[in-house]
């Protein structure tokens, strides 16, 4: 039962027809008698700057999850940022605080690498493609040179922004080897962090049949939940990893940055 005690939360997408997230979230917080509850709000990109502007007017809005084709935009809008949020320039969370003010952090990477870590696949040491250079593949990739892995190569169809990824990856991690390529042969790992998979006829953002045999094919797509990449990377023979596994890795940390007035907000920019 909604009352006037309850936390109300939105989720800021465009658009929202396909989200997981109010669905998880809303049933964990019912299981954990946890006083809130998430909306989807279908915000074109237009209207973003206003939107965010009016929930922090609202006494009763303690956040919000961001997801496509946000998380790169609302930074500017945020009035502090967390350290991985500022180098990814990306954000998936953000807590309204008692002054209004809004503080921004990404938990995209970390859910990403914990949904790996919760199945047995391990990151440390491994050669990572990464398809993507926008929100959540920018978080993504800063939590696996976080963990150690040996190399990222970074693909996008702008060579700009995956320039720019690597260089701000290679100043946080040294000792991981960053490049930029579109041929995905020769990695352990081959992620999806673009939104390609969510429409039935969009391109694939890379293709299976030039990976190498063994190689794990991991979405950040959560609907549908086998998406053409996973189709076409499983009828090579080749392991899948869906993109729920990122939003269950995450799910815990999104509540208690949301609803929990003692989460901290450190290393902040």
């Amino acid at each position: 039962m909604i009352t006037g005690h309850t936390k109300t939360l939105a989720i800021l997408a465009d658009p929202v027809a396909h989200l997981r997230t109010p669905q998880a979230l809303n049933a964990r917080f019912e299981a954990e008698g946890v006083d809130a509850v998430l909306v989807p709000l279908e915000v074109p990109p237009e209207a973003l700057g206003a939107v965010i502007k009016g929930l922090a007017g609202v006494r009763n809005f303690p956040g919000a999850v961001v997801t496509v084709p946000h998380k790169t935009a609302v930074p500017a809008f945020c009035d502090a940022l967390s350290d991985r949020a500022a180098a990814a320039q990306s954000v998936n969370v953000i807590r309204r605080r008692a002054d209004g003010s809004l503080f921004g952090d990404t938990l995209d990477g970390e859910g990403f690498a914990r949904g790996l870590e919760q199945v047995g696949i391990p990151v440390q040491g491994k050669r990572i493609f990464l398809a993507g250079a926008g929100g959540a593949a920018s978080a993504i990739a800063f939590a696996l040179a976080e963990r150690g892995i040996a190399a990222l190569s970074v693909a996008n169809r702008s060579l700009d922004k995956a320039v720019a990824l690597v260089a701000r990856l290679a100043a946080h991690f040294p000792d991981v080897t960053f490049t930029t390529t579109t041929d995905p042969a020769g990695h352990d790992i081959a992620v999806n962090g673009t939104s390609l998979g969510l429409n039935p006829d969009d391109a694939l953002p890379f293709d299976p049949e030039t990976l190498s045999p063994g190689t794990l094919v991991a979405e950040v797509i959560m609907q549908p939940e086998i998406t053409p990449l996973l189709q076409a990377a499983e009828a090579r023979g080749l392991t899948i990893h869906p993109g729920n596994h990122m939003l269950e890795g995450q799910l815990s940390e999104i509540l208690h940055f949301l609803t929990r007035e003692d989460a901290k907000e450190e290393k902040l920019t």
